[in-house]
């Protein structure tokens, strides 16, 4: 594959659901975490980006990684390998941000998460005779992050539920308990 090109974009389509209806082909855009091979949904991905200057919020989580400036809005990144449970990403040479719409709730809003991958690989389709069900148990990561499971060319590829694994609603959880308590002990040091 040639280099990513920074700030290259993806073809603008309407959004849809984490997999395409039954019968039909599944564009998706795939990339490596970890060693492993991962898929999203084309159809979420706004572009490709390389990984560049993140700027750190204090009292975040460990997997939200900061914000990045995209041409005048403010981004939040997203570590997915941290969301998923394991260590930071390592930045190298092939590292990259992957700009992705994400449903901000029940109105029907889509904001852009960026999400730091090790690399990304190329853009597949998938026919749905290949996507089997996520599996009931032995993921190394949360079924309910699981679109389904792609076989790509004798192996498995993981296709991710953007609307799940980018949950801004639960992100705010997560970034609201992780920060408590460090509120909580700041306000004991200071009586």
């Amino acid at each position: 594959m040639g280099q990513i090109v920074p700030h290259a974009t993806l073809p603008a389509q309407a959004p849809t659901g984490a997999l395409a209806a039954a019968g039909d082909a599944h564009q998706v855009l795939t990339f490596t975490l970890g060693g492993e091979l991962f898929a999203i949904g084309i159809l979420n991905v706004k572009e490709i980006i390389e990984y560049g200057q993140v700027t750190e919020i204090p009292m975040m989580p460990g997997f939200i990684r900061g914000v990045i400036n995209l041409r005048g809005a403010v981004v939040p990144v997203i570590d997915l390998s941290a969301r998923f449970g394991g260590a930071q990403s390592t930045v190298g040479k092939r590292t990259c941000i992957v700009i992705v719409e994400a449903p901000t709730g029940e109105d029907g809003l889509r904001h852009d998460i960026g999400v730091v991958v090790d690399a990304v690989s190329e853009v597949l389709d998938i026919p749905a005779g290949d996507v089997e069900p996520p599996p009931a148990f032995g993921a190394r990561l949360r079924t309910d992050f699981i679109a389904g499971m792609g076989r790509v060319a004798g192996r498995f590829v993981i296709i991710l539920d953007a609307a799940k694994v980018l949950s801004v609603d639960e992100l705010a959880l997560l970034s609201s308990l992780d920060g408590a308590p460090a509120q909580a002990s700041h306000a004991t040091h200071d009586a």
